[in-house]
């Protein structure tokens, strides 16, 4: 990516962080110092930005996922800790949040694209860690898989309640999805 590139999807980051899903190709322009038709020359279009930074973020967001997916403790400390990174991730950015599942996803089948693909990777992801954990022993593929991809939209959906919802910790909700999903794994 071009300095120049680099630095327009920061001024675009910084505007979505403050404006969320009321962030403009206009405001963007402004923080960047330029003029819309510059911001579009870098992007291709609106829908280029909101991709880029779609990319930027699920790309983090993933990252964290998988670190939380190696956590050491038995599969209680794992559950808690991928529940607790997805959580932690949209907490501290959820101007992003709002902006990429609820501005940018739907003005742009790419970024809704992006975002699917993104549950997707982590559904697989998270079936890989299921089917490898020791506690389960030797799960079938198909009942890994189905959960895993349960699981990951359980999580997704409840964040974005959760975000509507500032009174609840995020302790508590961590610990209720945990406590539903390790009782889940259980039940095999």
């Amino acid at each position: 990516m071009t300095d120049r590139r680099s630095g327009l999807l920061e001024a675009a980051d910084r505007v979505v962080q403050r404006e969320g899903p009321d962030a403009s190709m206009n405001l963007i322009a402004a923080e960047a110092g330029i003029t819309k038709p510059i911001l579009y020359r870098h992007f291709g279009d609106k829908g280029g930005l909101y991709r880029a930074l779609a990319a930027r973020h699920i790309d983090e967001l993933l990252g964290r996922l998988r670190s939380a997916l190696v956590t050491r403790g038995g599969l209680a400390a794992r559950t808690r800790a991928t529940v607790d990174a997805y959580l932690a991730a949209i907490e501290s950015q959820p101007q992003v949040y709002r902006f990429l599942m609820h501005r940018a996803a739907v003005e742009d089948p790419g970024v809704r694209g992006d975002v699917d693909s993104f549950v997707r990777r982590f559904g697989d992801e998270l079936a890989a860690g299921i089917r490898s954990e020791p506690a389960l022993g030797n799960i079938d593929p198909l009942r890994a898989t189905v959960w895993a991809h349960g699981i990951a939209g359980l999580v997704q959906a409840t964040g974005d309640w959760w975000l509507d919802h500032p009174e609840v910790p995020r302790e508590a909700v961590v610990a209720e999805l945990s406590e539903l999903l390790i009782a889940g794994f259980n039940l095999s």
